[in-house]
């Protein structure tokens, strides 16, 4: 008789959790980037656009249609960085509940691998939410958000699994406001989400493509756009699984050794 999967168990734990407050998550997963699309690509969209040079720049594209893509990646980074930091805390040093997960027979891959399959479920929900959004809009409109929601899954766990390794050590949650402050703004920023990277300096170019975020709004943009370089996603694609294959394994040697002495 075979068993359920650690991981699989460990994800149901949080499930359990967040169906106390599910309602409110979708809720917010479905207003905020409505009111970031109509104050950005709407509102904001309609002076880009009236530029004559902003064609050229944005690819024959308006500015809503360009804004799209990078507002669903940006979300799921930000959704998978922030769950990743004070909920980890709390596992192991408020709620520990990863403690009581580790006086059973489970390990702390099992630990690891249930927090990145729920994250790929959490981003997901968010992402598709995001998604419902945009197919509110014609411009915004396409069969791409279906590869897009996908792209920006994988997106939050490149950020949630470093992020998850760099939170188990964490004595104090006051580093937290320096990650949020430091890399996810910045990157929702400067990431390319909101305009081309050509826009900004050299040296910030760089550090932006260094990130997974560029490389899935790329992606999400060319699916979109219906304009897919398939040699080009499968190399942005590995770019990201390897954050994601790295955080999990410094999360897992980290939190064995915490937990598993």
């Amino acid at each position: 008789m075979t068993t359920t999967p650690g991981a699989f168990r460990v994800a149901s734990w949080h499930l359990t959790a967040y169906r106390r407050f599910w309602r409110l998550n979708l809720l917010s997963s479905l207003v905020q980037p409505m009111l970031f699309l109509l104050g950005l690509g709407v509102g904001v969209g309609s002076l880009v656009d009236r530029n004559v040079g902003s064609g050229d720049i944005l690819g024959s594209a308006s500015y809503v249609a360009f804004v799209a893509p990078g507002l669903l990646v940006t979300t799921a980074m930000a959704l998978g960085a922030g769950e990743s930091m004070w909920p980890v805390m709390g596992g192991l040093t408020w709620q520990r509940g990863y403690h009581g997960i580790a006086a059973t027979e489970l390990e702390a891959r099992d630990i690891v691998l249930g927090h990145a399959t729920w994250m790929a479920i959490r981003c997901g929900i968010a992402a598709a939410a995001v998604a419902l959004a945009l197919s509110c809009f014609s411009e915004t409109r396409s069969w791409g958000l279906l590869p897009g929601v996908l792209v920006a899954v994988i997106v939050g766990l490149s950020f949630a699994m470093p992020i998850m390794a760099f939170s188990i050590g964490v004595k104090v949650d006051g580093a937290f406001a320096g990650v949020q402050r430091f890399v996810i703004i910045p990157l929702f920023l400067f990431g390319g989400a909101f305009y081309p990277l050509t826009q900004l300096p050299t040296v910030v170019q760089w550090i932006a493509r260094a990130f997974p975020l560029w490389h899935g709004v790329v992606m999400a943009r060319d699916f979109s756009f219906g304009n897919v370089d398939w040699t080009g996603v499968l190399g942005h694609t590995a770019y990201i699984t390897a954050w994601i294959i790295v955080g999990v394994w410094v999360a897992t040697r980290r939190l064995r050794g915490k937990l598993y002495p």
